[in-house]
């Protein structure tokens, strides 16, 4: 039995290559895709008096569930290629947050993370996900470009 692997996704092609070098490199791996929706401010979700709207958002979360749920559709389906099922898991926070948590409570040997190319530049100024993964993961992190 090979390794339970944590692959972050959110339907970008550095996530789809994370998932596919964990489908073509690692021997027998178990799979649990994580997608973390980063809820936005309070005021986004306002009406013009700057009230709540809850339907307003509720219907935003809807749809970025639904998202979610279409990524882990389009890769289960490559996985199943490779004859292999695969777990998914939908959370809501900040994504580098909820990606270490799942790591450390969920029992993972192993994250695949793919990494979005942004220039030194683009690290420094807006922080990366890939990389306080890899900065602060208890378990070997492997970021695939």
């Amino acid at each position: 039995m090979g390794q339970h692997i944590l692959v972050p996704v959110d339907g970008s092609p550095h996530s789809e290559k994370a998932l596919e070098y964990v489908l073509e490199e690692l021997p027998e791996p178990t799979i649990t895709l994580l997608h973390v929706i980063n809820p936005v401010s309070v005021l986004a979700y306002s009406d013009k008096d700057g009230r709540f709207d809850v339907d307003a958002y509720q219907q935003i979360e809807r749809r970025k569930k639904q998202r979610a749920e279409k990524i882990f559709d389009e890769y289960r389906e490559k996985a199943a290629v490779h004859g292999i099922e695969i777990e998914t898991s939908i959370k809501t926070g900040k994504p580098a947050e909820r990606i270490l948590e799942t790591a450390e409570n969920g029992g993972f040997d192993h994250i695949v993370i793919g990494s979005r190319g942004r220039s030194t530049v683009g690290q420094v100024l807006f922080g990366s996900v890939a990389r306080t993964v890899t900065n602060r993961a208890a378990i070997p992190v492997t970021v695939v470009r």
